[in-house]
């Protein structure tokens, strides 16, 4: 059985093109904070880098729909 692709619809703030994209385009860091936790791509359109903050609810879809995924640790003294 093949994997359906997962599709994401997302939106530049630097040129507001609107657009949909495969989880290969996409990249999600989570970290110790809200502040640390995002999701990023390029821009199609204009080719801006774009980094969105990532809620709760937008890491379980990405990580659900297979978005790489970069979990941030900091060291402990």
């Amino acid at each position: 059985m093949v994997p359906t692709a997962v599709i994401f619809k997302a939106a530049c703030p630097h040129c507001r093109g609107s657009f949909e994209m495969g989880s290969d385009a996409l990249r999600l860091v989570i970290g110790a904070s809200s502040r640390t936790t995002f999701y990023s791509f390029t821009c199609p359109d204009c080719g801006s880098a774009v980094r969105k903050p990532a809620g709760e609810r937008i890491v379980e879809l990405l990580t659900g729909g297979g978005v790489r995924t970069l979990r941030l640790h900091h060291a402990r003294s």
